[in-house]
């Protein structure tokens, strides 16, 4: 295991920033998620980490060891890439172990670490076919088992899943959560789909345009986002948002005129948005909002009501338990909870919230 420290990384293409001063550290035997849109920089500062590439500024360190120039064979990380690479004229076992005969590793050594990793992938009855002969989930765990064998200090995953069907994400989903559970090493995991982090990662680091936006727990993400990026990033489907005016009382009046019960902690007069996840919503005799219906999703356990809203560019979107008897075109009436809004400003940063009859030092849904 290892702890891993960034101090102020920076990544220049020619004078195009790419990743502006990134400050982490990810702890011994800790499983970390980086996820953001296509081009944040996720995927670049995992190279910088494994050393194929090269930063511009800022200290890189493993175990307090400065990492700066330390080519990518002596840092002691192993990374699965997206695609398999397998050499398709070995077999399993010799796809497995080829980075150790290149180390010149006693053929014992070699055979007994790869028949350990392809025991605990359940690899051992492949050991002797060809990767042709093997599914995409099988391929995926032989590319994942060449790292095991070297036993590295720090795996890096860059989408390790994104080649694969749906089924077969959540099956090595599983798997990679148990082997992260067996083997205890640090692990960092890149992906653009929040529902892999959600699922597998001890810790979420949420990034756009090159730099962090949040990092923490998911559902310390999930509950208490830090700017409107991460609210509606992180979550599927994605919370909505609703413009609002803040009155004299600092409520926010919704598209309406209603107000909602909570203060925010912004001038009088503030135009501001209100997030809120679809499942923080129910129909009601009485209301905060009056919506139509568009379109009714039922998938057994739940449904999903698609709503339009005078003003709003999107439609809301509301989740519930069980079966809806709502037909398109019927107007309801929409309660929100209170504990549950995400105020955000102009900038994109969330307000501080309370409700009126609480302590104002006891707010809800701070950061």
């Amino acid at each position: 295991m290892a702890q891993l420290t960034l101090t102020g990384v920076t990544k220049f293409y020619g004078t195009q920033p790419v990743l502006h001063g990134i400050d982490l550290t990810v702890a011994e035997g800790e499983f970390v998620a980086f996820v953001g849109p296509s081009g944040c920089g996720k995927s670049t500062l995992l190279r910088l980490i494994c050393g194929l590439d090269d930063v511009s500024g800022g200290t890189m360190e493993i175990d307090g060891q400065l990492m700066n120039g330390v080519p990518a064979a002596r840092r002691g990380i192993a990374m699965v890439f997206q695609s398999y690479a397998l050499y398709p004229h070995m077999t399993v076992a010799r796809n497995m172990g080829y980075a150790l005969r290149l180390a010149n590793t006693p053929r014992a050594e070699i055979d007994r670490r790869v028949n350990q990793a392809a025991e605990t992938l359940r690899l051992t009855p492949l050991l002797q076919r060809k990767p042709r002969e093997l599914s995409g989930g099988q391929r995926q765990r032989v590319a994942i088992g060449r790292a095991i064998v070297r036993e590295p200090r720090l795996f890096l995953f860059d989408e390790p899943l994104s080649n694969l069907d749906a089924a077969l994400r959540v099956e090595m989903r599983a798997e990679i959560a148990a082997l992260k559970r067996r083997l205890g090493t640090t692990m960092i995991y890149v992906t653009h789909d929040q529902v892999e982090a959600m699922t597998l990662a001890d810790r979420i680091v949420v990034m756009h345009a090159g730099r962090v936006e949040q990092a923490g727990a998911p559902l310390d993400l999930y509950h208490h986002p830090a700017n409107r990026f991460v609210a509606t990033f992180i979550g599927s489907p994605r919370m909505n948002l609703l413009p609002a005016t803040l009155d004299a009382a600092q409520r926010p009046v919704l598209p309406g005129g209603r107000a909602l019960p909570i203060q925010v902690a912004a001038n009088p007069g503030t135009a501001i948005e209100i997030g809120i996840r679809p499942e923080h919503m129910d129909v009601a005799a009485e209301g905060e909002l009056q919506a139509e219906i568009l379109a009714v999703e039922h998938l057994g356990a739940e449904h999903f009501l698609h709503l339009s809203l005078p003003g709003l560019e999107r439609p809301l979107l509301l989740r519930a338990e069980g079966d809806a008897a709502r037909r398109i075109g019927e107007r309801v009436a929409l309660r929100l909870d209170p504990g549950r809004l995400h105020p955000f400003g102009a900038d994109g940063l969330r307000l501080p919230v309370s409700l009126p009859d609480q302590d104002p030092t006891n707010r809800r849904n701070q950061p």
